[in-house]
């Protein structure tokens, strides 16, 4: 299963609010939900938080399970893709800033499954590992030791790590190796968790052992399931 992760922006001259409403209510619904082979399809909605101290560079993030590489390809042939999908993107996304991203998801710990609630906010954070660092030494440091010990923090509903394909590697570097995922449940449970700087360290690591702390890159959302939980078909 192809867990794909794609970050966007709004177009120059478009309000983030306008944006995302645009994103979740129209595209979403009229064009990228069209596409046959998308089994399930989620949109998160940046939100504001504490922590952030410049300008955002994505305003959210669309989340799209496929089953193989086979149908990602037939996906991007449709008509559904090619006429609609594509077609609409210049209406509200600044496609030179998006950032498509095809991982294998791993779920660390979860005490609520899929569904949604209202005022539950996920973190997500764009990981880069050091330099030097091989990258099979930070799956299997991220999955046995990183990723565990961030999921026992407290408030954490649930943690998802999702790890770059293998495939991205095939030619060079993939500009990301992996997706974070933690789940609260309130924007307020989150920032009472990050302000404990054992906590933050966890989530968002500075420290240059594992990852390059100016390429980790987070994002508080809100989501929004367009199909799913359950999937297509």
């Amino acid at each position: 299963m192809i867990h794909q992760h794609i970050f966007a922006s709004p177009k120059p001259g478009m309000t983030e609010a306008a944006f995302q409403d645009y994103w979740l209510n129209v595209h979403a619904v009229k064009f990228a939900s069209k596409i046959p082979q998308i089994l399930r399809y989620k949109i998160d909605l940046r939100l504001d938080w504490s922590g952030e101290t410049s300008q955002p560079i994505w305003s959210g993030i669309a989340e799209i399970w496929l089953r193989n590489e086979v149908e990602q390809l037939a996906s991007m042939q449709t008509p559904e893709f090619l006429d609609g999908a594509r077609r609409d993107e210049p209406t509200w996304a600044a496609f030179w800033n998006t950032l498509g991203l095809d991982t294998d998801a791993h779920v660390i710990r979860d005490s609520i499954g899929d569904a949604t609630m209202d005022g539950r906010v996920k973190l997500t954070v764009l990981q880069k590992r050091r330099e030097g660092l091989s990258l099979d030494d930070f799956r299997r440091i991220s999955l046995d030791e990183q990723s565990p010990a961030a999921a026992d923090c407290t408030g954490v509903l649930r943690h998802d790590l999702c790890l770059a394909r293998d495939g991205l590697y095939a030619v060079g570097e993939s500009r990301f190796d992996a997706v974070g995922h933690f789940w609260f449940e309130s924007a307020a449970a989150f920032e009472a968790a990050i302000a404990d700087p054992k906590v933050r360290a966890l989530m968002l690591p500075d420290d240059g052992r594992l990852m390059v702390p100016r390429y980790v890159f987070p994002m508080l959302t809100s989501e929004h399931w367009v199909i799913g939980p359950q999937s297509r078909g």
